[in-house]
């Protein structure tokens, strides 16, 4: 049956398979902390220490996934990520210790640190330059979903079986991606040619990135102003700027900045940098509002805010057609107006809001999302050469990937301040019904940030051209080169 579809399909399942399997388990993990906590006696702080651990894995292995795809061939670089993702989650789901945990997270974030830029890369190399959107809503499915029904899958898991099937989870999904990897994605081992591996660049990006990735990540439960999260925000600025200064000079970087010297490519990164803030920001505050303020737990939740999934699907279908048909620029305006909006209406409601409005915000909120970050995927693509795919794959994750941490580490900063400033200006005798309300007009406050937030991404929309451009004989042929 399957090898009766087209290759650029083949590609498209492969990469749902694994891209959705590592985004899944960054999303469940957080609901499964406090289960953990108790079977290893570990304190808070402890906790943090898997999520560090996978955060800096994930830091140094990304920047080098790039080279090693067009060194090894994408398809068996993949494969290989895969492979270790879910040896990883077995021994995760297997830890009888906090220590080994987090060398099991380690391992884990080696196979995820090269599964998503590799996987997108295999994507957008299969897809002919006219067919980029609908690459982008492939990438999409995974990307925007899976975070939505993590906190949903995590929470029923810990609750009805035990935490150690977030991790045990994975493991069908990694060998179903693996053996439909093996079997029917074509191999493209020797088709790219590639310089000597850049050592300095691989040791500063990576030590820049952990140290980035690691301070944000300190944020939410820290505060700003904590000492070990801002000495690791500077020292990451000094050294991703010396990383900056020798991989521009250098023949064969490891990231190759200077794709950022073109337009699209450039905006398009800063664009998913408010498009993932702003949705990242979004699913951290809902679940904890529906949770903590208006008492549901978390499959409750989490099948409220199962509805943005359904928004997004609604628009996936038509992605390619809206694409050619009314160009990036348009659509990306609409889309962001659409989350913004909707975001907005949160200063409308209340805690006796039924949660049916809820989720019609989440269902509008995720048709906006397609709207935004499907052309987005497409246009920023759009002039980066076959060769190139792979260190842009690997820029394009690293702001992804930023993104997501910054933008929870903002909205929480503004939580905990609205929170704290909400409460200060009740009386002493307050009495539980209006700490409550209390509490609800400070996440209402934080969604009104997040909406402003997403005005941003109006403003970088206009980068971006009108109309589609059709695709040149040159690119074409290029495109199917690679593809046969």
């Amino acid at each position: 049956m399957f090898r009766r579809l087209e290759t650029k399909w083949l590609v498209a399942i492969a990469f749902v398979f694994g891209i959705f399997m590592e985004i899944l388990d960054m999303t469940v993990l957080n609901t499964a902390l406090p289960a953990i906590g108790r079977a290893f006696g570990a304190s808070a702080s402890q906790l943090q220490y898997p999520i560090t651990a996978y955060l800096v894995s994930l830091a140094i292995f990304i920047p080098a996934s790039g080279w090693v795809g067009d060194r090894f061939g994408t398809k068996r670089t993949f494969a290989f990520a895969i492979t270790v993702f879910t040896i990883g989650s077995m021994l995760c789901g297997a830890a009888t210790s906090m220590e080994m945990l987090i060398v099991a997270r380690v391992i884990q974030g080696i196979g995820g640190g090269m599964m998503v830029p590799v996987g997108t890369t295999m994507l957008f190399r299969a897809f002919p330059k006219d067919e980029r959107a609908k690459a982008g809503g492939v990438l999409a499915i995974p990307t925007m979903i899976a975070p939505a029904i993590g906190p949903l899958l995590g929470g029923w898991l810990t609750d009805s079986y035990s935490w150690r099937w977030i991790f045990y989870i994975n493991l069908p999904i990694g060998l179903l991606g693996l053996v439909f990897t093996l079997l029917f994605v074509p191999d493209d081992a020797g088709t790219q040619t590639v310089g000597k591996f850049d050592l300095p660049g691989f040791v500063l990006g990576g030590a820049g990135l952990a140290a980035l990735l690691v301070g944000v990540e300190r944020v939410p439960s820290h505060g700003w102003g904590d000492p070990m999260a801002l000495g690791l925000m500077i020292s990451a600025i000094a050294v991703l700027a010396l990383f900056v200064v020798i991989e521009l000079r250098s023949k064969a970087p490891l990231l190759d900045l200077r794709l950022l010297k073109e337009r699209y490519f450039r905006s398009g990164n800063v664009a998913l940098f408010v498009n993932t803030g702003t949705l990242m920001g979004v699913l951290f505050l809902f679940p904890l509002m529906l949770q903590q303020v208006i008492g549901l737990d978390a499959t409750e939740s989490g099948l409220v805010t199962l509805a943005q999934v359904i928004g997004m699907m609604i628009v996936m279908p038509n992605a390619n057609n809206l694409y050619h048909r009314f160009g990036p620029r348009y659509l990306m305006i609409f889309g962001f107006a659409v989350m913004a909006t909707t975001i907005g209406m949160m200063q409308f409601v209340d805690i006796g809001t039924s949660l049916w409005v809820f989720r019609g915000l989440l269902f509008v909120f995720g048709i906006g999302l397609a709207f935004s970050f499907v052309p987005l995927q497409a246009v920023t693509f759009e002039n980066v050469s076959i060769k190139d795919t792979a260190n842009a794959s690997a820029l394009f994750s690293t702001s992804r990937q930023i993104a997501s941490a910054v933008g929870v580490s903002l909205v929480s900063t503004v939580l905990v301040s609205r929170t704290d400033a909400q409460l200060s200006g009740l009386s002493a005798g307050a009495n539980e019904a209006a700490v409550q309300v209390a509490q609800f007009s400070a996440y209402q406050d934080t969604f009104l940030f997040s909406g402003l937030c997403a005005l941003i991404g109006i403003a970088f929309a206009f980068s971006f051209k009108k109309k589609s451009t059709p695709v040149s004989s040159e690119e074409a042929i290029e495109g199917a080169a690679y593809v046969h």
